[in-house]
């Protein structure tokens, strides 16, 4: 029997009108009721990424159906489970047959998720060492931590499942120090401090996260040291004792000092910038004026300690360089 070519996965409608006696049921539970094949983690991705309308509108995985609402849900194809290598330049710092650590770009993904499937960080590593494909997830070989699509600087990735082991235990043990630098918005007066203030998911929206009240969120730490102070501009250094999700963003942000170009969490301080020049800088930051330039770990086989360094780069010099300059 010959067999013919294999089709894509092709998007999937749904649409149905809640009856009267499933008035009150929670969406994402009417929803799994009907769409069995697909798991409630799926589901609620799909209600969040407004796949899902409730009489025309985006609504939340936990809305109550009334009777007679018409419910439609778009079911785009599921992304491949093996990633696809890309053959992309990096700037490779270290290597070894253990240990890749690679000075990221801003404006390149780590790894492939919602809205971002190509050109990332873990794509281009998998062309560069084709091993690394069994290492880790199969959507991130070779990843075992990450950073912003927005911060430029150092990141660490394994090729071998020892060393996948000894660095996840290492970060557990926040025995992994990273050293970031960054310029935000206003005087920060503190010459330095600690802030210990737990993040979670923002319940108003589903891309960021928020300082949220003790017991809703996870313990996250980050110590702060002033470099140089400008009229309207700080420079400093931050160090992760926690590794949350847009921890140093939204410490940050929390204390009222948004880092530049952070059109996320501090979106409404980018649109005052008084110096035109500043201004113009910011927008050519390719995204936000945050540096990972020390990275520290154990090597997993042979034990040494290593410490890399990646110097300034010119999208953050530039803006230093004009605000050392104005300020003469």
């Amino acid at each position: 029997m010959t067999r013919g070519p294999r089709l894509a996965p092709s998007t999937r409608h749904f649409s149905e009108t809640v009856a009267g006696s499933e008035s009150g049921t929670r969406l994402d539970v009417w929803l799994y009721a009907r769409l069995s094949d697909l798991s409630r983690t799926r589901i609620k991705a799909l209600v969040e990424a407004g796949e899902v309308l409730v009489d025309g509108r985006r609504v939340k995985v936990a809305h109550r159906l009334k009777p007679a609402a018409h419910v439609e849900v778009r079911v785009p194809p599921p992304p491949p489970e093996e990633l696809t290598p890309e053959s992309t330049p990096l700037a490779i710092v270290f290597e070894d047959e253990h240990v890749l650590v690679v000075d990221k770009p801003a404006g390149m993904v780590t790894h492939p998720g919602a809205g971002q499937p190509a050109g990332t960080l873990a794509a281009a590593a998998l062309a560069h060492v084709p091993t690394m494909a069994g290492v880790g997830g199969p959507r991130r070989p070779g990843i075992v931590h990450r950073l912003d699509k927005g911060t430029s600087g150092l990141i660490v990735l394994v090729k071998t499942p020892v060393a996948y082991e000894s660095l996840t235990a290492q970060l557990a043990r926040r025995s992994v120090t990273r050293r970031y630098v960054g310029l935000v918005h206003g005087v920060l007066r503190p010459a330095s401090g600690i802030i210990d203030k737990p993040i979670g998911r923002d319940a108003r929206s589903r891309v960021r996260m928020a300082v949220v009240p003790a017991g809703r969120g996870k313990r996250a730490v980050t110590r702060f040291r002033v470099l140089e102070r400008f009229p309207d501009v700080t420079f400093l250094e931050c160090r992760l004792e926690t590794g949350r999700t847009h921890q140093i963003r939204v410490h940050l942000t929390s204390l009222g000092y948004p880092l530049l170009g952070d059109q996320t969490y501090g979106g409404r301080r980018e649109t005052r910038a008084p110096d035109p020049v500043l201004g113009d800088l910011i927008a050519g930051l390719d995204g936000v004026a945050l540096h990972a330039a020390e990275l520290a770990f154990t090597h997993p086989v042979t034990g040494q300690r290593l410490e890399l360094v990646s110097h300034l780069p010119d999208r953050l010099e530039r803006i230093l360089s004009h605000l050392r300059t104005r300020s003469l």
